[in-house]
């Protein structure tokens, strides 16, 4: 039998229906290998297969499309049982009663949970630094971050530590770590899985995705994760009878798909690297048929301005319920009254990172603001979403570098939040519209991976799954140095607290 840890999800699933392979020596051979995590992508691990069933009471059977397939998750996904901190002090120690609709579904479909992974505290960061469990370190050069806000969930796939994982993207934090770890990431239109479940960030842009090995794997996992609008999200607008059903990708070609340029996310800051990765990327597409057109996204360039005050304007309110009375770990003040309690609370609860987008959120919505910075970001919205429209009338994707850089060194951009702020820059104007994107290694530069992010029109995500299959089988990406072990590169200091079931 072929190693278990070489498999891919489909193949993987495949082998148990077979009776290839047991559940038991799948999910062990990753949970050894995930217990050995040197990039320290983990804050929990299931113990056994029946630990990580979370509150299903048997084995899921073989007739389940998932059958039997370990999924990381996300430290920010409820399940029941399981600790869920958000990665943050506040909520450490945490276990939900319940389980999100988006995993439950993926556990309807057979998968169970291997563990949860490391993030930036409440999904806010693009680096995986800002964690109350200590940064992750990218598998390619443990010297260099692995983007966030889902690294754990990238760095876990890129280093073989599980099959696929679960992220979140609000305004790139599943395609940015994708591409900087060298893995496929998914984020779905908004609305097409429910958030139900998922400790809010930005409520309007939150969206759950799979990061893969590969394209078909995104798929499979994808298709899991759909379903009829749930009612416990009120955002949530199902999989529309009129839009292609998900099927695993088999294209090889690109004939008569065409796909826009946007000049305006390929100009300053894209380093050289990325561009020449990125332009070959582009002749590989004309070389599989599809024809390449400029297109023009006036407003793009505007998305981070906007994204900045939006989001944090949405975190303010979201996590205003984490104040040690309602939610969170309560600090201890003594005979203090409720206003101590509430500011000792949310200072020793919250980093720093989540308290700028608090305080900068806040000031936003503030008396006399609303209107010059929130409103006015949410009309760049509007005809942002405007620009998407009409370009997606002209062409049937949308193609830019997903990360502006590779991975860039531990600690670098720390003391200068707008430069780690920009590594955004090409993902968030997606996140606004609320289309579909995904992110596929196209080539390396100095020797790191390179994402090729390609968008297409809401509810498209079987073209967009199409295009990136066979663009992946054409870059032929070797992604086996991030799964290599006994680098030399330096060990990743223990996670803080990290728990086992």
């Amino acid at each position: 039998m072929t190693d278990p840890i070489s498999l891919s999800v489909v193949d993987a699933a495949a082998a148990l229906r077979r009776g290839e392979l047991s559940q038991d020596e799948l999910f062990t051979a990753y949970r050894d290998r995930a217990a050995a995590d040197d990039t320290n992508s983990f804050t929990w691990l299931a113990d056994d297969l029946q630990s990580g069933l979370g509150d299903r009471d048997e084995a899921p059977g073989t007739d389940r499309p998932l059958a039997g397939v370990p999924l990381a998750v996300k430290d920010l996904f409820c399940v029941t049982g399981v600790p869920t901190a958000s990665a943050s002090n506040l909520l450490r120690g945490y276990l939900p009663p319940y389980t999100a609709t988006s995993i439950a579904r993926l556990q309807d479909a057979g998968a169970t949970i291997l563990g949860k992974t490391n993030q930036d505290e409440f999904a806010m960061g693009s680096s995986n630094e800002n964690s109350a469990f200590g940064p992750v370190l990218n598998p390619w050069d443990r010297t260099k971050v692995p983007g966030g806000s889902s690294g754990g969930s990238a760095a876990a796939v890129a280093a073989g530590l599980a099959p696929a994982a679960i992220g979140t993207d609000t305004g790139g934090s599943v395609r940015q770590p994708a591409a900087l770890c060298g893995v496929v990431g998914l984020k779905p239109t908004y609305g097409s899985v429910s958030r139900y479940g998922m400790i809010a960030f930005a409520s309007s842009l939150d969206q759950a995705g799979p990061i893969t090995r590969n394209v078909q794997d995104a798929a499979a996992i994808f298709r899991a994760m759909t379903g009829p609008a749930d009612a416990n999200d009120m955002t949530s607008i199902g999989w529309p009878g009129n839009a292609p059903e998900i099927d695993l990708p088999t294209a090889e070609r690109l004939d008569s798909v065409r796909i826009g340029v946007p000049t305006e996310l390929l100009g300053e800051g894209i380093e050289p690297g990325v561009r020449a990765a990125f332009d070959a990327a582009l002749q590989t597409a004309e070389s599989l048929g599809a024809t390449i057109v400029e297109v023009e996204l006036p407003h793009a360039r505007h998305a981070l301005a906007a994204y900045y005050l939006l989001a944090p304007a949405e975190a303010s309110s979201n996590l205003a319920r984490f104040d040690g009375v309602r939610y969170g770990n309560r600090a201890d003040i003594g005979d203090g009254g409720l206003v101590e309690l509430y500011t000792k609370t949310r200072h020793d609860g919250f980093g720093p990172e989540v308290k700028r987008r608090i305080m900068l959120g806040t000031y936003a919505l503030s008396s006399g603001f609303y209107d010059a910075y929130y409103r006015r970001a949410q009309q760049v919205r509007t005809k942002i979403v405007e620009d998407f429209a009409v370009v997606h009338e002209q062409v049937d994707l949308i193609a830019t570098p997903t990360s502006p850089t590779v991975a860039w060194g531990l600690g670098e951009r720390t003391d200068d939040p707008v430069a780690m702020y920009q590594a955004d820059v090409t993902t968030l104007p997606q996140s606004l519209a609320g289309v579909p994107a995904i992110s596929i290694p196209c080539g390396l530069s100095e020797g790191l991976p390179v994402g090729l992010q390609l968008s297409g029109a809401a509810f498209s995500e079987q073209r967009i799954l199409d295009a990136a299959h066979a663009l992946e089988q054409a870059f032929a990406f070797d992604a086996s140095p991030a799964r290599s072990t006994g680098s030399g590169a330096p060990a990743a200091p223990a996670a803080a607290g990290k728990d086992a079931a």
